[in-house]
């Protein structure tokens, strides 16, 4: 297991994941094995977590969620990069939505779209209308922590199974070197 988390079977603990997370688990038909292991909810931020659980930070995802523009309209995505890289947003995902401008969306809108708690959103269990764009790096990564919907907990999953949730594209070069 990654790091000194004692990992469980994310539906043994329902009260350690969001509640569009655990629906979207349970309608993952031969979904991947999905662990969850409870963190001080102050650690959530990525760096914090993976220094205090002994992580290794190219172990670890992160689910940015983007605010895309055209013609007056906004269309929000998700990008899961590695923590050791940093979403493309104003090159590659910008160019890939058709957009005029990208940014990261408000922690507001993210918290408010999402149903889940900013720090930890995560690619399980977003709105399907979603574009979700994954990094072929977190795909071939092996196992990787990535947010439980909530603060207080990280999932941990083959980065493999993030590039076949539904609806998911999966990228090269979302993410770049920080």
């Amino acid at each position: 297991m990654l790091g000194t988390l004692p990992w469980q079977p994310w539906s043994d603990r329902l009260d350690l994941v969001g509640s569009p997370v655990a629906a979207a688990l349970q309608e993952w038909v031969d979904g991947p094995s999905v662990t969850v292991a409870e963190i001080d909810p102050d650690l959530a931020d990525t760096a914090a977590c993976c220094a205090r659980y002994a992580i290794p930070m190219e172990a670890s995802a992160n689910c940015v969620v983007v605010a895309a523009k055209r013609a007056g309209e906004t269309r929000l995505a998700a990008c899961v990069v590695l923590a050791t890289t940093r979403a493309d947003v104003n090159g590659l995902v910008r160019r890939h939505l058709g957009a005029r401008k990208a940014s990261f969306a408000s922690m507001d809108q993210a918290v408010e779209e999402s149903g889940m708690e900013y720090g930890g959103i995560t690619p399980i269990g977003l709105p399907s209308a979603w574009p979700l764009l994954v990094d072929r790096a977190v795909t071939t990564a092996g196992p990787v922590i990535v947010g439980s919907g909530v603060r207080r907990s990280k999932l941990a999953l083959d980065g493999a199974a993030l590039g076949r949730l539904q609806g998911a594209e999966v990228l090269d070069g979302l993410g770049t070197p920080t």
